[in-house]
């Protein structure tokens, strides 16, 4: 019984021992992992960074190839979304045009019922062509379309601005000497008639009593009930914009004739 009871003591001494020795056994480790960290298995700091640089420097390259990856199969998209980018701003640009269109024809229509600008204004005359007026209308520096006529040749002014009519008036009575014209204007609904020559206003005429001498279409003109694009439609028209000044020489070459002292318009 002696033998196989363990005193206190002992039990004491062997777990001691046995710490002791396990101890030992983790200074042994402690000692074996400094060895380690000799040998380059434990990062400091500085070795810790260059690893971090060498990870950013890595993923930074992977980032940058898949970029141009993604670039490639996608150029042509972009390409096609910037067509289609410029095809939307060409239709987008379309409405700003039409909205100045608009807002152009209000003006147009605001300064007409002001009366700072006419609605419509012609010159009327007996002259037998249309032609020969359109070129007495360059040599005038006028611009007007010439519409031929039984009657007399009209001239339709295409300035209507202000008092254009009237100086446009005075000019090709100017230029024609002896010629005589008759001005119509509407201006703020009101028609007016003036007969012009020699570059003077004079005689006035009552619209009635004009439109009952004049073409049929330039009451039709003048009160707006037909415009003037269905006027042109069926009627013989020269526009003094054609026409340069040698053209509008030749032009009175062939309708003026000149004799001994003289000459006459056929």
């Amino acid at each position: 019984m002696a033998d196989d009871t363990t005193t206190p003591g002992d039990r004491d001494d062997s777990g001691l021992s046995g710490g002791a020795g396990e101890s030992g056994n983790f200074g042994d480790s402690g000692n074996s992992a400094n060895s380690g960290n000799e040998d380059g298995l434990h990062f400091n700091d500085a070795d810790l960074d260059a690893a971090m640089a060498d990870f950013e420097r890595e993923f930074d390259q992977s980032q940058n190839s898949q970029n141009q990856g993604s670039q490639g199969p996608d150029s042509g998209f972009g390409q096609n979304d910037t067509l289609f980018a410029g095809a939307s701003t060409g239709e987008s640009t379309d409405q700003p045009e039409t909205q100045q269109s608009i807002e152009a024809s209000f003006d147009d229509e605001l300064q007409g019922l002001l009366g700072n600008k006419a609605k419509a204004a012609a010159i009327i005359t007996r002259l037998t062509s249309a032609e020969l007026l359109a070129a007495f209308c360059q040599l005038s520096d006028i611009s007007a379309v010439c519409i031929d006529d039984p009657q007399g040749a009209v001239a339709v002014l295409h300035n209507l601005d202000g008092d254009s009519p009237e100086a446009a008036a005075k000019d090709l009575t100017t230029v024609v000497s002896g010629m005589p014209a008759i001005l119509t204007v509407n201006r703020a609904d009101k028609l007016e008639a003036t007969l012009f020559l020699q570059g003077q206003a004079g005689e006035q005429f009552a619209p009635p009593i004009l439109f009952a001498s004049a073409a049929p279409f330039v009451e039709d003109l003048m009160l707006g009930i037909t415009p003037l694009e269905d006027i042109l439609s069926d009627r013989k028209s020269f526009d003094s914009a054609d026409l340069d000044h040698d053209g509008a020489l030749a032009v009175l070459a062939k309708h003026i004739r000149f004799g001994r002292g003289n000459s006459s318009i056929s």
